[in-house]
């Protein structure tokens, strides 16, 4: 445990942040899942609505350091991939 004030102060802050980066990351991955399951549904015009939607969340989660900015490029290629393959 802390020893100093400053030391509680920045484990109360890793605290918080912990809790929001959690929350961030469970929601992006529900929304991967959520896409991957549209895709093997295979309706064209739901996959192309649902992809914007998990690329807006992935970007998100990268813009606030949720995941590393390749890991997001990562992830959004290669649901591109899989979409492009079963609507074409």
């Amino acid at each position: 445990m802390a020893n100093t004030k400053s030391a509680e102060k920045r484990y109360r802050q890793a605290e918080r942040r912990r809790e929001r980066k959690r929350s961030q990351t469970s929601e992006m991955r529900t929304q991967i899942k959520k896409m991957r399951r549209t895709i093997e549904e295979g309706e064209a015009d739901k996959i192309k609505a649902t992809l914007s939607e998990t690329f807006s969340i992935i970007d998100t989660a990268a813009k606030r350091n949720v995941i590393h900015d390749n890991t997001a490029s990562r992830y959004k290629a290669r649901l591109a991939k899989a979409a492009k393959a079963q609507a074409g």
